[in-house]
């Protein structure tokens, strides 16, 4: 609930219509209690996903891939179990939302998505762990969770599955990038034109290029997951502007640095609970991996305070100080010519929210539809 909250406060102080809000919940099943047996896992998951469609997320990944306590350990789940368990937990997203539409009619019904052939959330370690969803594998997915819903009297719910995860060949780690390559997918893509209702869902699309997002949109990949990509534009932007605000302070006597870079790193060097598992190498490695890895651990310290107060006064700074055009150009060129053309505010908070915007407008391109005869 506090995060719909959190993402409703921002809708309403832009007056984006709430209704225009899509809340999802991604993997959503018993991961968490994966170490206890599958009747106790299964039962706190089913309460998870009524949490969750209760306070008002409609669109529910229902991931019910990872063995429980009592399951074999020495062989892989069979995807009749995966998708029963998958069913099991529709039900309870069901009755939730009965729940939830006596209290308001106009309630929109949850939709699913199934699947989870992804790696570890939040990028991976080895490109070379990397294989596309084998089609065969796709559509028995897709045909045991026919089964198992209409076993369970879920027909209707089935009829709102919209998407199934698959594994394109895309990822990222700490420094690469795995793109896109459509001759790769393409006995995966072929086959989903069995299911002229269902989308494929890529988790970890950032840091593809913006014709590589257009290519997987036209190959079928109508939900494509970016996270770490935007919060790795913010950082470049803060890290930016902390430079140019070193460099101004030199001059500028009265105001007392930010330090935005050091800060960062001495509160994750003070609680590395959020990177340690994803760093390796010596100190001198791990600390540049801190500070720019395409895996972005760092974005987990923007809220604390001491990170919070020490952007805020980077803010204030360059406010007093303003920004000159040489330093802009030095250090955020793409920025400057906007500025310059009128199209972007000289300030501190608009130029971090337009290096962001940047990384996102990719997006925009891949899903736009092309205008007739441009070829754009």
């Amino acid at each position: 609930g506090k995060f719909r909250d959190f993402v409703f406060s921002i809708a309403d102080g832009i007056a984006f219509p709430r209704e225009r809000v899509i809340l999802g919940g991604d993997h959503l099943g018993p991961l968490t209690w994966k170490g206890m047996e599958s009747a106790k896992a299964m039962a706190n998951a089913a309460e998870l996903v009524r949490e969750y469609v209760k306070a008002g997320f409609s669109k529910i990944h229902l991931d019910t891939s990872m063995r429980l306590g009592d399951d074999r350990m020495d062989r892989q789940l069979d995807v009749e179990l995966v998708a029963a368990r998958g069913a099991f937990l529709c039900r309870a997203a069901e009755e939730a939302y009965r729940e939830l539409k006596e209290e308001d009619h106009k309630k929109a019904s949850p939709v699913y998505v199934v699947g989870s052939e992804v790696p570890v959330p939040g990028g991976s370690k080895n490109v070379e762990e990397l294989t596309v969803t084998d089609p065969t594998d796709f559509v028995e997915t897709v045909e045991a969770y026919r089964k198992e819903f209409r076993k369970s009297d879920l027909e209707e719910a089935y009829m709102r599955v919209i998407a199934v995860v698959v594994q394109p060949g895309v990822e990222f780690g700490d420094e690469f990038v795995a793109a896109y390559d459509r001759e790769k997918a393409r006995d995966l893509t072929a086959a989903l034109k069995q299911y002229p209702d269902l989308v494929f869902e890529a988790h970890s699309t950032d840091y593809q290029t913006a014709e590589h997002l257009r290519q997987m949109v036209e190959d079928g990949f109508g939900v494509l997951k970016v996270g770490p990509a935007l919060t790795f534009a913010l950082r470049e932007a803060l890290f930016a502007l902390n430079l140019m605000e070193e460099e101004l302070l030199k001059i500028k006597s009265g105001l007392v640095p930010s330090q935005f870079i050091k800060t960062l790193e001495s509160e994750m060097i003070r609680e590395p609970k959020h990177w340690q598992g994803y760093y390796r190498g010596s100190e001198p490695e791990q600390s540049l991996s801190r500070k720019y890895s395409l895996l972005d651990r760092c974005r987990y310290y923007l809220p604390n305070p001491g990170v919070k107060a020490s952007m805020e006064r980077l803010f204030n700074n360059l406010t007093l100080t303003g920004i000159p055009l040489s330093l802009l150009s030095q250090y955020m060129p793409v920025q400057y010519k906007k500025v310059r053309e009128g199209r972007l505010d000289l300030n501190p908070r608009a130029l971090a929210k337009d290096r962001v915007k940047g990384a996102i407008e990719d997006y925009g391109y891949a899903t736009r539809p092309r205008s007739p005869g441009s070829g754009a």
